[in-house]
């Protein structure tokens, strides 16, 4: 065998702590306890991406979850896809104003015209608008060109300054980042990001543009992530959930205000055989008195 060269375990960033100067590494025993408004013990957030996918994805330097599958033209697929933004999304904005509830929609940039509508639905429910990137092959990612991811978020910001909207929050394609990608985001007047998750509460990540606080949006209870890649039935999803939510108000004496997030993907959760449980669900968190129902800038601001 080969030895290994002197310099293979070398990191000129490892220390104590943190392999990087983002945040600071904190039990969560350590931190200052999160209040939440009216004295909630949990806040829930809602996210619901609303993402455009191509017929001819790239994939670079992956294919985005829920990317085309099989090979070109993967109608299939495809329209599945837009499935979800015709029909989906609206059965889960009725579910929402059903339950008085409010979301985070991230929305990529290229559907803000050509799926207006879409977007005036979504304003009109109250809920916020966050920037998802131009589209969903459009990965963030170390390796891209000098300039061309910064030139996609400007691009970004532009859109959404044409459709009359300025929002604060940021989400990446398939929730990927470069090592520069916060610094960029911040540049661009971005102050709240939802690709992290290295916490219960959101944490201030430091960036020479400023601080973004990353609010956390847990995978581990994505619904694409549970019933098409685990294959777990809709009740045990909606199971997760409310137990998750059930485990971290009990927290709250120990462990103060936490976040309990997760993803409805308008393609996944909006079909009818699943709405039953995206209502048992919902309805839950609606009718709990330890739950503040918020959107990201919302969660953002009160734990500032």
């Amino acid at each position: 065998m080969m030895p290994l060269p002197d310099d293979y375990l070398k990191y000129e960033h490892r220390r104590h702590g943190m392999d990087q100067s983002l945040y600071d590494w904190r039990p969560s025993g350590e931190r200052k306890p999160v209040t939440w408004p009216g004295g909630k013990a949990l806040a829930a957030m809602i996210v619901v991406p609303v993402e455009w996918h191509r017929l001819n994805p790239q994939g670079k330097p992956l294919r985005h979850p829920g990317a085309m599958m099989t090979p070109w033209p993967d109608l299939r697929h495809y329209t599945t896809r837009d499935y979800g933004n015709r029909v989906g999304i609206f059965r889960l904005l009725d579910a929402l104003a059903a339950t008085g509830l409010h979301a985070t929609i991230p929305v990529n940039a290229v559907l803000l015209e050509r799926a207006r509508p879409l977007v005036e639905a979504i304003k009109e429910g109250g809920h916020e608008i966050a920037a998802y990137g131009l589209e969903a092959d459009r990965i963030h990612w170390s390796g891209l060109e000098p300039g061309e991811e910064e030139r996609w978020i400007g691009e970004t910001r532009e859109a959404f300054a044409r459709a009359g909207l300025n929002p604060r929050v940021w989400m990446s394609p398939a929730r990927q980042q470069s090592f520069d990608t916060l610094k960029l985001i911040a540049g661009h007047g971005f102050d709240v990001c939802l690709d992290w998750e290295q916490d219960s509460v959101p944490v201030a990540m430091r960036t020479p543009s400023g601080e973004v606080s990353a609010v956390p949006l847990s995978n581990e209870l994505d619904d694409r992530t549970l019933l098409i890649d685990r294959r777990q039935s809709e009740d045990e999803w909606a199971d997760q959930i409310l137990e998750a939510a059930r485990l971290m108000i009990s927290e709250a004496p120990r462990a103060g205000g936490q976040v309990l997030s997760f993803s409805l993907t308008p393609y996944v959760s909006g079909q009818p055989f699943r709405m039953h449980a995206v209502r048992r669900v919902l309805e839950a968190l609606a009718g709990n008195d330890d739950v503040w129902s918020a959107t990201a800038s919302q969660i953002a601001g009160a734990a500032s």
